[in-house]
């Protein structure tokens, strides 16, 4: 977009890239945007950006770094122990280290040298402060967009954009697994996806200030993003399909102890209504009558997670497989020059955490050859 580089908006605030070629005037309008922006439901969202919304633009915090890995999973982190201890500057963002695949797996029985009785989020824990031990820079951190170019590794020409900060790296890696949902979206979650209905509340949760907002889901990412949404909203309405064990999980109780949250519990939602305007509500099944919740933003979070590669944040950036998955070569690299797909994000069949750490092993020794201008990797590590 028209907009010098050190011009760079909180997600928060404005969610527009430098991926824009367009004038200021034809910036989209911020809360039609979030996690989910698709082109195809968002088109003609477009608004001139507020004052408040430029004011903000040159207070963006903004680092440089060699290697910036989206998502902390086994394979994420192992490709971050490999480029720090290669010396190269390595920034791990990662929006929740307790919901991904091997986070939620009970015991690991099957990664040669770890003890059955190991959980998955212990090996995850044990591999994120390796990485850290050997300079990785770790961030807890929502990724909301990315801007790549091909590159020769000599500038940065990779940026990554987070409500809290934007990262230029030389290199871009793409690690956030294969959790995204796979069932069929409610009526009305795709006609209002950008006009109302998110799934990142620290991306558009500001613009919900003294607004009314549903949150359906009772699982970790919903109740964090509704307790982000109590900052801003008015009312959170929290909607539970079942009810929640208060005694034994803090995160509920910490939650219904807000004085704007409304919780819905044992209801089911049916579907997503508005207008012209946006999101005016969600129809839901509470007490065996069907009824509206009024409120302007939807935010759904289903419970559990599914097999789809978590890319909505990459939008049409590189290349697809047709099941999703995003297309790598041999070496790791995705169809952008300097950008990099490892683990379940491919969707490959076989999803191992012994295969992901792999994936990030060959990713690491492929930067390292890339950004030092070797024409073999460095096998001596």
């Amino acid at each position: 977009m028209g907009v010098s580089p050190a011009l760079v908006v909180s997600a928060s605030l404005l969610a527009s890239t430098s991926a824009f070629t367009t004038s200021l005037n034809a910036i989209r309008q911020p809360r039609r945007i979030g996690r989910g922006w698709t082109n195809n439901k968002c088109a003609g969202a477009l608004r001139r950006p507020t004052r408040s919304a430029l004011s903000m633009m040159e207070m963006m915090e903004e680092i440089e770094c060699d290697v910036a890995i989206v998502g902390g999973g086994p394979a994420g982190c192992t490709c971050a122990l490999y480029t720090s201890r290669a010396d190269l500057k390595t920034v791990i963002l990662d929006k929740n280290p307790a919901v991904g695949a091997l986070a939620i797996t009970s015991h690991i029985a099957n990664y040669p040298g770890v003890d059955k009785a190991m959980t998955g989020q212990e090996l995850l824990d044990q591999m994120r402060t390796q990485a850290i031990e050997y300079g990785t820079d770790y961030r807890r951190s929502q990724v909301f967009m990315i801007d790549c170019e091909d590159g020769d590794g000599q500038k940065y020409s990779k940026t990554v954009y987070t409500p809290e900060v934007t990262i230029k790296a030389r290199a871009l890696v793409l690690a956030t697994g294969a959790m995204g949902r796979v069932s069929p979206p409610f009526p009305g979650e795709e006609e209002f996806l950008g006009q109302g209905v998110s799934y990142c509340a620290t991306c558009d949760g500001a613009f919900y200030r003294d607004s009314e907002v549903a949150v359906f889901g009772m699982n970790l990412e919903a109740m964090e993003e509704a307790m982000f949404l109590t900052k801003f909203a008015s009312t959170v309405h929290w909607i539970t399909p079942s009810e929640p064990h208060a005694q034994d999980d803090h995160h509920v109780k910490e939650l219904l102890a807000q004085p704007n949250v409304k919780h819905w519990a044992k209801t089911r939602l049916l579907s997503v209504e508005g207008d012209m305007s946006g999101v005016t509500g969600v129809k839901v099944t509470h007490g065996g009558a069907e009824m509206t919740i009024g409120c302007e933003g939807a935010f759904i979070y289903a419970a559990g997670g599914g097999s789809k590669p978590i890319t909505d944040f990459v939008q049409n950036k590189v290349a697809f497989k047709e099941d999703g998955g995003v297309i790598v070569n041999e070496d790791m690299e995705a169809s952008v020059k300097g950008v990099f797909a490892i683990g379940d994000i491919r969707n490959t069949s076989f999803k191992q955490v012994v295969v992901a750490a792999s994936d990030g092993c060959i990713a690491a020794m492929s930067i390292d050859k890339y950004l030092k201008g070797r024409k073999s990797v460095k096998v001596d590590w």
